[in-house]
């Protein structure tokens, strides 16, 4: 598995809004479902407010790496209104150096929970 995917998915299912975000570069991109998250600031607002609400994890199911692309299958769980909720996902990052430059982020079914 890439060094940074298995890096970001550790920080993710640790809650650790800190090491989560060092992942990235000050430029990056997040695109899932409909929305477009750029930079630090944006990334911070979005996943703190995942992490706190919806309670998720992920578990790595396939990972393919070519370079600076990484393409990944992945397992998401969490909590919405207090129902648990499971979603497979697939996840294209593009990588500078050690850090998350871009990701494109489908999740099966809707992106947007109700």
């Amino acid at each position: 598995m890439s060094e940074a995917l298995r890096r970001h998915v550790a920080a993710f299912n640790n809650r650790d809004l800190q090491a989560l975000l060092d992942g990235f570069t000050e430029d990056a991109v997040w695109i899932t479902g409909s929305s477009v998250v750029r930079g630090r600031d944006e990334l911070t607002e979005l996943f703190s407010s995942a992490m706190e609400q919806l309670l998720p994890t992920l578990t790595v199911e396939n990972v393919l790496a070519d370079g600076d692309q990484v393409a990944a299958q992945l397992t998401e769980r969490l909590t919405h209104n207090g129902e648990e909720h499971v979603f497979a996902i697939a996840g294209f990052y593009r990588l500078s150096g050690d850090r998350i430059k871009s990701a494109k982020i489908y999740r099966e079914g809707s992106a947007e929970l109700d």
